[in-house]
This record gives C-alpha cells, structure tokens and sequence, in this order.
C-alpha cells in the first residue's frame, strides 16, 4: 500500500516524505519540480509531473498501489496570490478537484490536506480554535479554505466515500535534525529564511512589513511549528485515517505567539550577529497576530509539538549557513 505524496519535492512535502518513510511505509512523490527540488526527495521514487494531469494520477494510483495520498503541490505565497489571484484559483483549487475526481475513481479514500492558518484571517481572540470563524484575508487563504470545503463534499460521496484530514498548520520553519534537507531562501518569503539570508548574505537586507500593528513591539505575531515536528504530524493523520478516523479539520501549531522581532533577537543571540533589516509598508493579506489552540490535534492525531523557537532559529541557522546556495548551484 503506497502513499502518493504531491509536491514532496517542497520544503514541508520533502520532510514528511522522510517521516513517512521512517515509519515504513511506501512513498511515490508527484512533483512539478516548478518550486520544488529533486535533491529534497533524497532516494524517495519521484515522478515529474502535475496533479492536473488527470492520466498521469491514474496511472500511478494504479501502477503503484495508492491507497492514501498526502496534498502538498500549491502555490503557497501571500503577496503573489494578491497579485495573480487566477494562477492561485487554477493551481490551487481547479488542480486539486481534477486530482479529487480521479482518486475517487480509483478508490483510494484517504487524504491528507496541507492547509493554513491563513483561513481564519485576523481572529477575534487567542488562541485560535477550529469552531473560530474562517475569514481569509488573502487569495492564498481563500484557495485553501476552498479545498477544505471540495474535501467536505467528496467526504459524502457514497461511491467512494473519500476521508480526509485537514491541516491547518501555522508558520513552519527549520530544517532536519541530520541537516540534510532544509529551506531553500531564493524561492521562499518566509521568514525565518530571510532572517537567514539576511545574516549570511551581505548584500541582502531584510524587510520588515509593518511595524504599526497593535502588538507589543508593532510587528506581526506568528506560531512558527519546527518542520520536524510538522511532518510528523501528516504520518499522525493517516495513522488516524487508516483506524477508521472520520474527515476532520485540525490546527497544528504550538500555542505560542511570536513576533517578528521576537524571532530577529533570538536570531542574532544564536548568530551572535546583527540582523540588518528596514521597515516597509504593511503587506495586503497579512493578518495582525495568530496562534494556535491544538488542543484537539493531541486529542485526534495523538500529536503535539516537541520543539520550540530555539530549535528552530538553530536548525535553520546551520542549514543555510552550510547551505547559502540552496540545492541547486553547490555550496
């Protein structure tokens, strides 16, 4: 029985790609490789391609004995999903109800979602829970939602009664324990990676969006989750899924706010460098501050997180301090 992992070639899909296949089971990643990197995948089978490709999902359902499937492939950046709203609605959203169709097709009944924290928008209070309202603030968010609500409906298919698991997890960052595998900072707008960028490259300074929230120092408040912990997560929904568990929607976070200059000062203290940055207007679809309650994904999943910030800014530290060229161009 095979797990098809979509964009397991990405930052997140490639460490659970690890944690699934610490745990024995077969893994097959479909991957664009648009965003993603081949090296990420390590020795895992990895097949190029789009999950629009409704022939292609078949065949590898079929030839590879998909039962499950775990749903990384989307385009994941705030301010782009702003700008091109219909390149986000068409990957994101048109991609996965072709994928959706084709697995229910193919009975496999399992589906683990990559979904975000950006569906609740700027919450009322903190932390936030599942029953909270989901008010998306960005086209990123709003795709995600969007799938969550196509999962609701093909959960009350009766000819195949697809089951799935919804993540909604918060800020990942880090990079794996071994070093191996990390985020590449040329092809994301996180954060953390660009707080890296900024300490080892020197003709890169970080931006700031906004230091006029009402926060306590003016900057925006995140639950940042070490990938690690993230990617253990997903193995934990599908070992809920494969005992029967019914579709379910679950934040993954830890609990704990952070704001951005609360992660520039733990930086520099690990670094024991200065983090050069500027402060710049308030990004659109950026909400105020947001953290989680998990409380029901230990109920669920059996999970919680084990790391906190330090280990994070730590991991990340030494991944792009060995690696300041990424994957592709040698270090």
């Amino acid at each position: 029985m095979t797990v098809l992992v979509t964009g397991g070639a990405g930052y997140i899909g490639a460490h659970t790609v690890r944690a699934l296949r610490s745990s024995g089971r077969k893994v097959v990643v479909l991957d664009t490789l648009e965003r993603g990197n081949r090296e990420a995948v390590i020795d895992a089978e990895l097949i190029v391609g789009d999950v629009a490709d409704q022939g292609l999902v078949a065949k590898i359902c079929g030839d590879k004995g998909v039962s499950s499937v775990i749903h990384f492939a989307a385009y994941k950046a705030v301010g782009e999903s702003m700008l091109e709203p219909e390149k986000y609605w068409n990957n994101n959203v048109a991609s996965t109800e072709k994928m959706l169709d084709v697995l229910t097709e193919q009975r496999v009944d399992k589906f683990v979602f990559s979904s975000s924290a950006a569906v609740y928008g700027t919450p009322l209070s903190m932390p936030v829970t599942e029953s909270d309202p989901t008010k998306p603030e960005s086209v990123y968010a709003e795709t995600k939602l969007a799938v969550e609500k196509l999962l609701g409906a093909f959960s009350q298919n009766t000819d195949c009664r697809l089951r799935s698991v919804s993540l909604r997890y918060f800020n990942a960052a880090g990079a794996s324990k071994d070093n191996r595998i990390g985020e590449d900072w040329s092809s994301s707008q996180n954060l953390v990676p660009q707080v890296m960028r900024a300490l080892l490259d020197k003709d890169f300074k970080l931006e700031i969006f906004g230091n006029d929230y009402p926060t306590p120092d003016g900057t925006g408040v995140r639950d940042y989750i070490h990938v690690e912990d993230l990617a253990v997560a997903h193995v934990k929904a599908l070992d809920y899924l494969e005992s029967g568990g019914e579709t379910l929607v679950c934040n993954i976070g830890t609990g704990s706010g952070t704001s951005v200059m609360q992660v520039i000062d733990l930086a520099e203290k690990i670094s024991r460098k200065k983090v050069p940055y500027r402060i710049a207007a308030r990004r659109a679809g950026d909400p105020i501050s947001v953290f989680a309650d998990a409380r029901l994904a230990e109920k669920k999943l059996g999970w919680k997180a084990a790391r906190g910030l330090p280990e994070i800014i730590e991991s990340a530290y030494e991944w792009h301090r060995t690696h300041p060229n990424g994957y592709r161009r040698g270090n």
